[in-house]
């Protein structure tokens, strides 16, 4: 399983970048995690966009799903310019309505609702639900194949049930939007410290910080979980890899 960073801002996209979206790719099947702004943009850098084969979301601001709507007139254009276009999938929690109803785009796009209570198997890949603290419903993912599994948090506050969650995966993809000295509760964001102190509870090897704020040194913030988590930190950036099973 090879998982591939085209976005990482939180809010909105710097220069030449995007907000959040991860391709995650398995046996030739080739998934997206959220689809921020700028992220179609950037995700032509590694697929052609009738490549991919399903899309998921973690909620519906629109530092997550601002290019659904893009998306969905590449499929169209590419189907005019004679393209093989099947329909896409895009899977989505129905808790907000509006926002799932954008889903559906003709005969190129399709809402699916994911029920949170159950693991959802798309493609290759198994994944299981977790609700964040959020000032909207969102949903953390576990992504599992038969190769090795990671947790992807989405947007939230700390809690502690992300340490069970998170126990025995091979990477904990973390959001931290505030450095340490700040409180995120509020806003439903982490800092540097709380993605630290999931990390460390869960015993994960690797920890990448991600949805990253447009202030500061960021790289401030990998110092700051370091005080506390002892495994592998990494600071996401536009094309970061990672391959499980790999060192």
């Amino acid at each position: 399983m090879k998982l591939t960073v085209v976005g990482f801002w939180g809010g909105y996209p710097a220069v030449n970048s995007a907000t959040s979206g991860y391709l995650v790719e398995h046996e030739n099947f080739k998934l997206l995690i959220d689809c921020g702004s700028g992220v179609l943009a950037q995700l032509q850098n590694y697929i052609e966009v009738t490549e991919l084969d399903a899309v998921i979301l973690s909620h519906y601001h629109h530092d997550h799903v601002a290019d659904i709507g893009p998306l969905q007139f590449a499929r169209l254009i590419s189907f005019y310019m004679g393209k093989s276009v099947t329909q896409l999938p895009i899977y989505g929690h129905q808790e907000d309505m509006q926002g799932f109803s954008t889903l559906d785009h003709k005969e190129y796009t399709k809402g699916i609702a994911y029920d949170p209570s159950k693991t959802l198997e798309v493609g290759p890949f198994k994944i299981e639900f977790l609700k964040t603290i959020h000032p909207v419903p969102c949903y953390a993912m576990k992504v599992s194949t038969d190769e090795g599994s990671f947790v992807y948090t989405a947007d939230t506050s700390y809690q502690e049930s992300f340490i069970p969650f998170t126990k025995g995966t091979d990477l904990l993809i973390c959001e931290c939007n505030l450095y340490a000295h700040q409180d995120g509760k509020a806003a439903g964001h982490m800092n540097s410290h709380d993605a630290a102190k999931v990390a460390q509870g869960a015993e994960v090897p690797q920890l990448l910080l991600t949805h990253l704020p447009h202030f500061g040194e960021v790289e401030q913030l990998v110092e700051e979980a370091a005080t506390i988590y002892q495994g592998k930190i990494d600071l996401a950036h536009k094309g970061f890899s990672w391959e499980s099973g790999k060192k």
